[in-house]
């Protein structure tokens, strides 16, 4: 992989490590609350409900942010979405920072949200659509290796500012950090050419092709577009029937990222190793750094073979690792009053591969699949409402946790996970098809004709 990043493809390494800097925003927005979330309780003494909508707030914003975006970004292009992005994500911090009750930070990281939901569906658009098919996995992986620094980031910050008079307000707030570094850096990019073309502007589309690809001729790739977009146009508006298929596959992807229970490891953290048996806040804060280091480092393999190996691959790979570490956490916490102390060392054990498994598969996986099997018709809306479906998800899993293992117990909502684990490999062997060195037009076409998704 090293071998192919040649020195005349260096604008485009530099465009998509720039846009994928909004994953920042929304890997900041998913860690921070782990470490704050313990301090704002003891602030405003919250129930378990309360602390789910303190933590779910954002995920309405996102479902409410990602819906609009489809529409609007095909509009307004690419790049001027992830302006208002950076925008509404440092406006939301500020207020966060300054909530004076309950309710208006659940207002505040609703405008977060708002962004969130809006970044995660147009970074991964925006990558794929710049990126060469020979690696078009690994660009748009950097958008959840930047979602996975972020949480770093903000593990690191909930340390630091843990010990500190108004601990939270500071954790919170320094969401603005991310939010500037992606404004600063979004001001020197283009928009994407496949969006000029829809738009008429195939000169500026010519340029861009000139600078992100060399190898090919940016004739043939307008000319290619063009015929794509001339095929649509010569079928019936709106929705065709070809198209619920990947659509579903799109929106399965979103279920089974979402459903296998990633955001209860990562909003709960904190919470999961206090239960677990470590005693200290600030022990349990320093067990979730580790938890983002791995998250982070692992990205990486998932960037570095994902166009090698390909992405079902991962995807198999990784769904065992997370049912085995779901399976392993269950048994911990259920078989807890023979453990011990051991208990807390299985727990992060477990989480540490579930985190590692996600990492290299799931997490950037899912968002390159989704963003390269819609058809470029719809790609807008569909995209837009994978996304929705993803917050949605979202919000349903995060809010139901803490009931769930207050009513069930950890053992057995950690194993409700589990199940769903299992079941998802069923889903990615039939359903999902490889899309490794194809083309974003050849896969259509594929849909188009009806080709299994086990024959692409």
């Amino acid at each position: 992989m090293l071998k192919s990043v040649k020195k005349r493809h260096l604008w485009l390494y530099i465009i998509a490590v720039v846009a994928s800097l909004g994953g920042l925003l929304s890997g900041f927005d998913t860690g921070v609350i782990s470490g704050a979330l313990i301090f704002i309780n003891e602030t405003w003494s919250m129930t378990p409900l309360e602390q789910g909508w303190v933590v779910s707030s954002a995920i309405v914003g996102a479902v409410i942010g990602a819906a609009l975006n489809g529409v609007l970004s095909d509009i307004y292009g690419r790049k001027k979405i992830i302006i208002a992005t950076g925008i509404i994500f440092a406006l939301g911090s500020v207020f966060c920072a300054y909530a004076v009750s309950v309710h208006w930070l659940m207002a505040s990281r609703m405008i977060i949200g708002l962004a969130v939901g809006m970044v995660n569906f147009i970074i991964p658009l925006y990558l794929s659509e710049i990126s060469p098919q020979k690696i078009r996995g690994m660009l748009v992986s950097l958008f959840q290796l930047a979602i996975t620094a972020g949480i770093l980031f903000s593990y690191l910050i909930n340390r630091v500012f843990a010990n500190a008079e108004y601990n939270w307000r500071w954790m919170l707030g320094a969401g603005l950090v991310p939010a500037v570094i992606l404004l600063v850096g979004i001001a020197f990019l283009g928009d994407t050419p496949r969006w000029l073309i829809s738009k008429n502007r195939e000169d500026e589309a010519k340029d861009i092709f000139k600078k992100i690809d060399p190898d090919t001729d940016p004739e043939h790739q307008i000319s290619e577009i063009k015929a794509n977009i001339a095929a649509q146009n010569r079928q019936k508006a709106g929705f065709q029937k070809w198209m619920l298929m990947p659509v579903f596959v799109g929106v399965g992807i979103m279920f089974v990222q979402i459903c296998t229970g990633i955001n209860t490891i990562i909003y709960y953290t904190t919470t999961i190793f206090k239960i677990a048996g470590f005693s200290s806040t600030i022990g349990a804060i320093y067990a979730t750094i580790g938890i983002g280091t791995v998250n982070f480092l692992m990205t990486l393999v998932a960037i570095f073979f994902t166009d090698k190996w390909g992405r079902k691959p991962l995807l198999y790979i990784g769904l065992w690792g997370i049912l085995i570490s779901l399976l392993s956490l269950g048994f911990a916490f259920h078989y807890s009053d023979v453990l011990g102390e051991s208990l807390k060392w299985i727990a992060v054990g477990s989480v540490v591969l579930y985190i590692a498994s996600f990492a290299m598969s799931l997490g950037p996986i899912g968002w390159i699949l989704v963003s390269e099997i819609l058809p470029l018709k719809i790609r807008g809306f569909a995209m837009s409402l994978c996304t929705v479906a993803n917050f949605g998800f979202n919000f349903i899993v995060v809010l139901s946790f803490l009931p769930l293992i207050n009513s069930i117990g950890e053992a057995r909502t950690f194993w409700i996970f589990a199940l769903i684990a299992a079941l998802s490999l069923l889903f990615v062997y039939f359903f999902v098809p490889e899309t490794k060195g194809i083309s974003l037009e050849k896969i259509e076409r594929n849909w188009r004709n009806r080709v299994s998704a086990r024959k692409f």
